[in-house]
């Protein structure tokens, strides 16, 4: 199973800057069997985001290959983020998320 951990984010968003490599060494935390790691800027993938509009940065995406495990916006303490990849890769309940959430999930699910 191929579990997808995509934060979107904004190249002009001071928070996003930081939070950059608070993100790559959370992830590089978990374990790399089947982890597929994405990094979005919104505007320079606009075509993989699609119609979502992202309100808030950073916006974390979790999702395996057959739903959403979680889809939302953190507060970019680094705590926060491990908490909540911890607590999505134990529990692989789908999310109750946005059709364009799980739109983009999707096209995840195909990115190279």
């Amino acid at each position: 199973m191929t579990l997808h951990v995509a934060c979107l984010c904004a190249a002009w968003c001071r928070t996003c800057e930081s939070y950059s490599q608070v993100f790559e060494a959370a992830c590089a935390e978990l374990p790399q069997s089947g982890l597929r790691v994405h990094w979005i800027d919104i505007e320079d993938e606009a075509e993989l985001v699609g119609d979502l509009d992202i309100e808030t940065f950073p916006t974390l995406l979790i999702a395996d290959d057959a739903h959403v495990r979680f889809a939302g916006p953190l507060t970019p303490q680094p705590e926060t983020l491990r908490r909540v990849l911890r607590a999505h890769l134990t529990d692989a309940r789908a999310a109750r998320v946005a059709p364009d959430i799980e739109k983009l999930a999707q096209r995840l699910r195909s990115h190279r």
